[in-house]
């Protein structure tokens, strides 16, 4: 491998793994909409129950209130239905579940004190910080189960990470099976534990700005330099066989 070709590679090799490990660190710069400072909006709802079809399963979706919530997402696991419950419960619809912060709880400087992760169906979080923790709202905060048949809206909410600021809209729901599977919402946003987690039928999503930052901008780079550097050197020993 020649000299250019092997720093390369070797320097990819040693800005992926950190990329990937850094990427989804907010951005101490990161700038808050205006908009993240409204509570979610929750109203009676006029829509009826009503029936799709996901994944060759049909659902049928109970609406309890019309929803609306712009926030930050600051855990986010994404659901393709053929693992664990899902797959058990037949399950998919629930495209993805994102943990949300608002109002107060944007302030990065505090937001970036704490640690937060999605298990299978709940959103974690935790902090060595007294003070991060003493002045955090956990009536600020939700974990919020999507469901949509929308093809194009699962395809945006596919590409949802750490750090972005999103709106959507959509209803409360219940929802469920013939089979027998189903699935409840919280109405609340002050309840907490089993049961506290937001189901939304979503009808509207955008990612308003999406948190762009050196590592992440690294990360397809150290890819691509890793696969270039390597394939350029397996073609030189190649050449030097010969």
């Amino acid at each position: 491998m020649g000299g250019f070709l092997k720093v390369t590679f070797l320097g990819c090799l040693t800005l992926l793994p950190l990329s990937c490990w850094l990427a989804d660190d907010l951005d101490v710069d990161l700038e808050v909409l205006p908009s993240l400072a409204t509570d979610p909006r929750q109203t009676p709802t006029h829509a009826r129950p009503f029936s799709v079809e996901q994944g060759g399963v049909q659902y049928r979706i109970e609406p309890l209130h019309d929803y609306a919530l712009e926030g930050m997402v600051v855990s986010v696991r994404h659901h393709d239905g053929d693992r664990m419950l899902h797959k058990l419960w037949n399950d998919h619809l629930n495209v993805a579940d994102l943990c949300v912060v608002w109002g107060s709880n944007t302030d990065i400087s505090r937001l970036r004190e704490f640690e937060f992760w999605n298990g299978q169906f709940t959103c974690f979080f935790r902090t060595r910080d007294e003070e991060a923790w003493r002045r955090f709202r956990p009536d600020q905060l939700s974990n919020n189960h999507l469901i949509t048949a929308d093809a194009n809206l699962r395809e945006v909410i596919d590409d949802v990470r750490i750090g972005d600021q999103v709106r959507l809209r959509g209803h409360l729901a219940r929802y469920g099976t013939a089979a027998g599977f189903q699935r409840g919402t919280s109405t609340t946003r002050d309840d907490t534990g089993n049961g506290a987690c937001e189901t939304i039928y979503v009808t509207d999503f955008q990612i308003m700005r999406s948190m762009d930052t050196l590592w992440r901008s690294l990360e397809p780079l150290s890819w691509f330099g890793l696969l270039l550097s390597g394939v350029g050197g397996l073609v030189g020993i190649a050449r030097g066989a010969i």
